[in-house]
C-alpha cells in the first residue's frame, strides 16, 4: 500500500477526515524526522510504513477524544520527536502549542521542523517539565496538557497536572501496563487535582498493538509544593 493511501485509509478506518494537504505535510514531517535522525536519536522507527501507522495515525488517533479540539491552547510534556503534538497541529492548526523537552537538540530540530512545515503559534522551551510547572507563566494556564509514554503514571501525573486550569485535560498514551501504572498513580492523581474521566481504546490498522489513550480532567487546583524539584518525582513517586 502507497504512503498516501496508508495515512488516509487509516484515518478512514477510525472516522477521521483528512485533507490532501494534510496528507502532504504528515508525509513531510515523516520525511523531515528521518532525514534528522540519521544525525541523532529521534526514533527507533526507521521503516516509513511503521513510521506512518506508529507515529501519525497512533498520533492522530488522539482527534478521537472530544477534548482534543480547535483553538484550545496546549502543552505537550517530553515532545522529543513532536509525538502526537506536530501531527496533531498539522490536523488542527488553530492550537497554539507549547514543546517542552529537557533535550536541547530535540528542540532546536523541532524548531527547523516547523519552520520547514510552516506551523506557526507554537512556542519551544528547552527545560525542565518540573522546574517549567513551578513558573507562574505556564502553572495552570493550559487547556490540554499531552504526553506520549515518557513515565509512569505516578510520576507523569506530577511531571503534567500542575500545567492544568481547573477544568482542562491531561491526555495520554499509554500501552498495556496503563491498567497497572493507574493502580499505582491513584493517589498522585488525587493530591494533584486530578479526577480519571476515562480510558480510550484504539486500534491502529495493520497493528496488533493495544494503544490506549487516558483522559484525566484537573479538578482542583495542585498544592504549589508541586511539581517537587528535578528527580525527586522519579526518586520519590506520590504515594
Amino acid at each position: 500500500m502507497k504512503k498516501r493511501e496508508l495515512l488516509y485509509d487509516g484515518c478512514e478506518k477510525m472516522g477521521i477526515s483528512i485533507a490532501e494537504e494534510q496528507i502532504e505535510k504528515l508525509l513531510e514531517f515523516k520525511d523531515i524526522v528521518l532525514e534528522f535522525n540519521k544525525q541523532m536519536n529521534l526514533t527507533s522507527i526507521k521503516n516509513e510504513r511503521d513510521f506512518i501507522i506508529k507515529h501519525l495515525l497512533d498520533s492522530i488517533s488522539c482527534l478521537l477524544i472530544n477534548e482534543v479540539q480547535d483553538n484550545i491552547k496546549i502543552i505537550d510534556v517530553g515532545t522529543g520527536a513532536g509525538f502526537p503534538s506536530i501531527p496533531l497541529k498539522i490536523m488542527l492548526p488553530s492550537i497554539k502549542l507549547t514543546l517542552i523537552d529537557s533535550q536541547s537538540k530535540k528542540i532546536e530540530f523541532l524548531k527547523e521542523a516547523c519552520a520547514e512545515l510552516g506551523l506557526t503559534d507554537v512556542e519551544f522551551i528547552h527545560g525542565r517539565a518540573e522546574e517549567y510547572g513551578q513558573n507562574l507563566e505556564y502553572r495552570e494556564s493550559y487547556d490540554l496538557v499531552l504526553s506520549r509514554a515518557v513515565a509512569p503514571m505516578n510520576v507523569l501525573t506530577e511531571y503534567c497536572l500542575p500545567f492544568l486550569k481547573v477544568g482542562g485535560n491531561f491526555v495520554c498514551q499509554k500501552g498495556p501496563r496503563l491498567n497497572d501504572e493507574l493502580m499505582e498513580a491513584e493517589a498522585a492523581i488525587l493530591v494533584l487535582g486530578g479526577n480519571v474521566k476515562y480510558v480510550k481504546s484504539v486500534s491502529l490498522i495493520f497493528d496488533e498493538l493495544n494503544h490506549k489513550i487516558l483522559v484525566i480532567e484537573k479538578i482542583s487546583k495542585s498544592p504549589t509544593k508541586y511539581p517537587r524539584k528535578s528527580g525527586k518525582p522519579t526518586e520519590k513517586p506520590i504515594a
